[in-house]
């Protein structure tokens, strides 16, 4: 009997310890050294360097070239890198299952998936849903109408947010601190379109219209020929958390067309995803 009460005691420990799990970030007796290094290698991989080499990976992240071996050979067997022919290491098609299932998980994708649906059926122009990570607009949803001529930008795909209009209207509701630490020099260095602003200095002016007004504006900014414009989803708390956009071509419309045509449909549609978003639906 003192033994079937000692193996009861230990079980309930383990589903005490399981369950308390969700606050390994605070206890550090539950961190994985190997895993948190194969997670800091995987996440070098983005679209401005999809593949890497051993050496470089090492370098990038700073450990020691054994250990990067170790975990490129583990991350490789499990399918989540791929061996190219050239010698470099891609993320492998587990990855991208990976992503895809922890986008199709978001209660926000969920929700304004329909209505972006709806939106892209009456303008027939393209309707992205993004948010912001770090000093770029990640992409949540991407309805793409055929017509538009732009870069290949898919569901994962990331931007520079300040050539943007999603990324404007996000950055724009930044407190200063929090904007200041995500925006650098580097920011501004991807290819851009002929009217893209160049500094923090030029875009603090517009951020001020655009909280102001609620909405932004691209015009040429990210590319040559493509314009848009978007509105934000908020929370239940009243943040901005996401923003949605309708992209088109320069040469179809202008941009006193766009704010006349396109703005309201846009706001309309943010409107109604924040309300769901706000009474849980």
């Amino acid at each position: 009997m003192p033994r079937s009460r000692a193996k009861t005691a230990t079980t309930s420990d383990a589903v005490v310890a399981a369950e308390g799990a969700g606050d390994a970030g605070e206890r550090p007796e539950y961190r994985i050294e190997a895993l948190a290094k194969g997670l800091r290698v995987l996440s070098l991989f983005d679209e401005q360097r999809p593949s890497w080499r051993v050496s470089d990976l090492a370098a990038a992240t700073g450990l020691p070239m054994p250990t990067v071996y170790r975990v490129i050979m583990t991350l490789t067997a499990e399918g989540y890198l791929d061996h190219l022919p050239n010698g470099d290491y891609r993320p492998g098609v587990r990855t991208l299952t990976l992503g895809t299932a922890a986008l199709r998980s978001l209660d926000l994708v969920g929700i304004a998936t329909p209505k972006l649906q709806d939106l892209g059926t009456r303008t027939k122009e393209t309707v992205n849903l993004a948010v912001l990570t770090g000093d770029r607009v990640l992409y949540l949803v991407r309805l793409r109408n055929s017509d538009l001529v732009t870069a290949n930008i898919q569901v994962g795909s990331t931007l520079p947010a300040v050539h943007t209009s999603i990324g404007k209207l996000l950055l724009a509701h930044l407190d200063a601190g929090d904007l200041e630490s995500r925006i650098s020099e580097a920011s501004f260095a991807a290819n851009h379109g002929p009217n893209a602003k160049l500094s923090l200095a030029e875009l603090r002016t517009e951020f001020a219209v655009i909280r102001e007004q609620g909405w932004a504006i691209q015009d040429e900014e990210l590319a040559y020929g493509l314009r848009s414009v978007a509105g934000p989803i908020t929370g239940a708390d009243g943040r901005v958390v996401a923003g949605v956009n309708l992209a088109v071509q320069a040469r179809d419309w202008s941009p006193q067309r766009i704010v006349r045509e396109l703005r309201p449909v846009v706001l309309a549609t943010c409107a109604e995803i924040s309300s769901l978003l706000a009474h849980g639906a």
